[in-house]
């Protein structure tokens, strides 16, 4: 008779593992890869903790993370990351987030656009140069580039036409030849 009807127990089973999320959340949020730099705090996250660390950074209230001041891609060559810049007004420190470990040939990553509105339009930019998919972002399209633009300009394999002239044989290429004043004599 003191048990709980079935849907009750389902409930607070759900509800202890949401907890258990949050506390997980929770700590990978205060006791991640921390660096502390002058002025700025970074701690390295995998891209699947995304969501939870930021929620929990943006959420706590003794942290109170309320302000995206910046989000971009980085393609390191080996992998892609998203760097996150932080700021709140509980701290002096900023907060950079780097999620780490994104694969270049499909690099995914969550949407932050439920936590920063803002966001959608860095998330767009970023996909933009460097082909980082958000998922989730209800507006995912090309900002700067041509819609049917196939290739992404930041990424390190992106080439420009003229990079051939790069290879060490190839010399200078003419744009970057030093040119003799036309006002003097030779």
């Amino acid at each position: 008779l003191g048990r709980c009807p079935p849907q009750r127990q389902r409930h607070d089973h759900r509800e202890r593992h949401r907890g258990h999320e949050q506390d997980a959340a929770r700590r990978r949020a205060t006791a991640p890869d921390v660096r502390q730099r002058h002025d700025e705090t970074e701690i390295r996250i995998a891209p699947a903790d995304v969501p939870d660390v930021l929620r929990v950074l943006h959420d706590e209230p003794e942290l109170k993370f309320e302000l995206l001041m910046d989000l971009a891609g980085v393609d390191t060559g080996n992998q892609m990351q998203v760097t996150y810049h932080l700021w709140s007004a509980t701290t002096p420190d900023w907060l950079r987030v780097i999620a780490d470990g994104l694969p270049r040939d499909n690099p995914r990553i969550a949407t932050l656009t439920g936590l920063w509105p803002g966001a959608e339009w860095m998330e767009r930019e970023t996909y933009d140069m460097f082909g980082i998919i958000f998922e989730g972002n209800r507006d995912l399209r090309r900002i700067y580039m041509p819609p049917d633009y196939a290739s992404f300009p930041l990424r390190k394999d992106f080439f420009l036409p003229d990079d051939a002239a790069r290879s060490p044989g190839a010399g200078v290429r003419p744009m970057e030849r030093t040119q003799a004043p036309s006002n003097v004599p030779s």
